[in-house]
């Protein structure tokens, strides 16, 4: 018995020893090639001159964006979304305890940073109230009573997988607030859930064009047919792209998106810049009416300001058209955006960010006296309650956004979302990444990220003294300026 015991483990160690060695021999000749590679291509200088070594550097520069979430950034330096950020949408949408401890780690002198003006009495919880529907589209055949100030920004099926685009659906039904479809149409799961819809209208106007890529009217007739789809939003701009379409890569156009969107399967699809159909305000007003006409249903547009001076000529061509031909909505996104996949100068530099460009808008309306009329919806980097709250105090009605609710879903932030290797199966159309992403599980915790963010935004209001978000106004919070004080936003953006 022991002989055998023995000549077992002798066998065993030269076995292991033998595979050790062709392991060893294996990675010798790997590294001798990868050697003589990097010794005679010309592409890289630095795997040129450091032949095998030279490896590394891209390595650990493809590495350094991962280390850094985890190890180097601090809880608030990070950007797009700091740690701090993404941990309260975890939280939130866990339904876990949100409340922190010690102090705070914000940098309270840092320009830009928003305070609430609590008063001496706030609002007992016995007086508060719910936030009410708010109507869009009063001029409409079906007109919209949106239950709700927080939703779910455009965000196409295709950029997302079916299982994001499932559990979105479901979480935002029970959340009770609206999805938008984003410009890439509507899918069967945007609808599995049951929520309330916006139907985006893209440049390329995917899922309503007809053979020549054109609106067609009869596809519109049957998009509205649809009792989820609630309002139509004709995108002329977002955020992250300003004077640029959609960019769909080849790889993830499969058969049944080029069905939804009606385009060729296992192309890219890149969308025109703008429509080719809208070139003046009267062409966008004429569009927007022509929608709604057919529809019977809520219209309005989606864009990033930019220049301003077109705004007074905007509202004084409604203003001569008649009220009820105002748009019914303007979805105004900001240079803070996001998107899967966009040139860096226009994510960097075009178009101004929301805190700059909503009170322009607003007072414009103001000024010709559309705000009653015109509801102002904005997007764009608000994912935590003192952002959404600071929006509803300069002045909009609704606030959506994408990547909150996609941090809901478990995004991690890995800057995968035009590779088609998103490690959460959020952006990407691979089975087995998609797997991990379970949309029964992830719909409840939309539905939390919504239903937590909202109850926050009411404990701010009523420290400030009303008794629900939409009664917030400018002179509720202030923000800090260069030099460390804080001024009042009605005093740096007074109402005209």
């Amino acid at each position: 018995m022991n002989d055998t015991l023995t000549i077992f483990a002798v066998n065993f160690i030269v076995t292991i020893g033998i595979i050790f060695l062709i392991v060893v021999a294996a990675l010798l000749i790997t590294a001798f090639i990868l050697y003589q590679n990097d010794k005679k291509q010309t592409a890289q200088t630095i795997r040129r001159n450091y032949p095998l070594l030279g490896r590394f550097r891209y390595l650990f520069e493809h590495l350094g964006e991962f280390f850094r979430q985890y190890f180097f950034a601090m809880d608030r330096e990070e950007l797009p979304f700091n740690r701090a950020q993404r941990s309260w949408v975890y939280r939130a949408a866990k339904n876990v305890d949100n409340t922190i401890a010690f102090g705070s780690t914000r940098d309270l002198r840092r320009p830009g940073t928003y305070f609430f003006l609590n008063c001496p009495f706030p609002t007992l919880s016995e007086d508060s109230a719910q936030s009410q529907p708010s109507r869009i589209g009063p001029y409409c055949e079906h007109p919209y009573d949106a239950p709700s100030f927080f939703n779910i920004s455009g965000m196409s099926y295709g950029a997302l997988s079916a299982p994001a685009v499932q559990a979105l659906s479901h979480g935002a039904a029970k959340a009770g607030c609206w999805m938008n479809t984003g410009e890439g149409g509507l899918s069967p799961f945007h609808l599995e859930g049951g929520c309330d819809l916006v139907y985006q209208i893209g440049t390329a106007k995917y899922g309503v064009r007809d053979a020549n890529g054109q609106l067609s009217e009869e596809k519109l007739r049957e998009k509205a047919a649809i009792q989820q789809v609630r309002m139509f939003e004709l995108k002329l701009s977002q955020g992250a792209k300003p004077g640029k379409g959609g960019i769909l890569p080849a790889e993830k156009v499969s058969k049944a998106i080029a069905e939804i969107r009606g385009i060729p399967e296992g192309k890219a699809s890149i969308s025109p810049n703008r429509h080719a159909d809208i070139a003046t305000i009267d062409d966008l007003l004429d569009t927007v009416a022509r929608i709604r006409r057919v529809t019977g249903k809520p219209c309005g547009f989606k864009l990033v300001l930019g220049t301003i001076d077109w705004l007074d000529q905007f509202c004084e061509a409604v203003n001569n058209r008649g009220i009820e031909s105002a748009p019914d909505f303007i979805t105004l996104d900001s240079s803070d955006g996001g998107t899967g996949a966009a040139p860096m100068p226009l994510m960097d530099n075009v178009g101004l960010p929301v805190r700059e460009s909503l009170p322009i808008l607003v007072n414009k309306l103001h000024q010709h006296e559309l705000r009653e009329r015109i509801r102002v919806i904005v997007s764009g980097k608000m994912i935590n309650p003192s952002d959404v709250a600071a929006a509803i105090c300069i002045g909009a009605d609704f606030v959506v956004s994408a990547r909150g609710f996609m941090f809901s879903l478990g995004c991690i932030q890995a800057l995968q979302c035009n590779k088609n290797t998103c490690p959460t199966g959020i952006t990407t159309h691979d089975p087995d990444l998609q797997r991990g992403l379970v949309p029964e599980v992830k719909a409840e915790r939309v539905a939390h990220f919504h239903n937590n963010l909202v109850h926050e935004v009411e404990t701010i209001a009523h420290s400030c003294g009303v008794t629900e978000p939409r009664q917030l106004k400018r002179h509720h919070a202030a923000i800090v300026i260069d030099g460390g004080s804080s001024v009042p936003l009605n005093i740096i953006y007074p109402e005209h």
